[in-house]
């Protein structure tokens, strides 16, 4: 049995990834902002007979997450896998720019990342066993119009845990990136999408790839498959086709 840490675990893939870890027989704590949320998914999981924690924090709120993993570690004991779920942003047409904004979408991102895993990251270190993961996109492949600050914040994240495992593999900490394509929340689901969503899957096919892909401590877990491909495949494009090409794909109420 390992000890799961799971941000955004309220609601969406951090939900079923909660709930998922601990039906396969680990202990898992959550964090999210919304208490009584937090609160109806460890109902659910204590329920099972398994062991769960929840703490209420903001992850741009670097004390608050350090205060609310100290208090699951006390009740579960030290964190073996963390992921940092938590995150989001849409389109931003430039026509509608917003520097707040785009600041934002960095900070709830690539700051959260960083202040989910910086209370556990030196003790894993310490100890030479661990286990630290993010949920990025296949939009952080390459920026992609009109989401700018998603698409940046989500590569910044990406890139940042290819730097870390070349430092963290020979220490024995796994280091695990995931980019989903688009997946049926309230954010990319029929009434959240403002923009095409192709190749969509299910929470529930999400959470059981994840899942999976954790378990056997992968350092990629890409998905779905021809979504993934063509990003890759997208990443090779020279900018002269790229740019009036993915500018075409722009819903026409989205364009400058």
């Amino acid at each position: 049995m390992a000890v799961y840490l799971i941000t955004g675990g309220s609601s969406g893939i951090g939900r079923g990834l909660a709930i998922e870890m601990a039906k396969r027989g680990h202990a898992v704590g959550i964090i999210a902002r919304r208490e009584e949320l937090l609160k109806e998914v460890a109902d659910e999981i204590a329920a099972t007979g398994a062991k769960v924690a929840w703490a209420k924090a903001d992850v741009t709120d670097a004390p608050q997450m350090t205060e609310a993993v100290r208090s699951i570690e006390a009740e579960l004991g030290v964190v073996d896998v963390v992921l940092a779920n938590a995150g989001g942003g849409g389109p931003m047409p430039v026509k509608k720019w917003s520097g707040e904004t785009a600041k934002w979408v960095m900070k709830l991102n690539y700051e959260g990342t960083i202040n989910t895993i910086d209370p556990v990251l030196p003790a894993m270190i310490e100890r030479g066993s661990g286990h630290i993961a993010v949920v990025s996109s296949v939009a952080g492949y390459r920026g992609i119009p009109p989401g700018g600050p998603y698409s940046a914040a989500k590569s910044a994240v990406s890139v940042l845990f290819e730097a870390l495992s070349v430092e963290l593999w020979p220490r024995g900490i796994a280091v695990t990136s995931i980019h989903p394509g688009f997946i049926d929340t309230p954010i990319h689901g029929p009434d959240g999408a403002k923009h095409p969503t192709p190749f969509m899957i299910s929470t529930d096919k999400a959470v059981q790839i994840i899942a999976n892909g954790l378990e056997r401590r992968r350092r990629f877990i890409n998905f779905p498959f021809p979504m993934a491909a063509f990003m890759q495949f997208v990443r090779l494009i020279p900018s002269f086709i790229f740019e009036p090409l993915m500018y075409r794909t722009i819903p026409p109420k989205l364009r400058s």
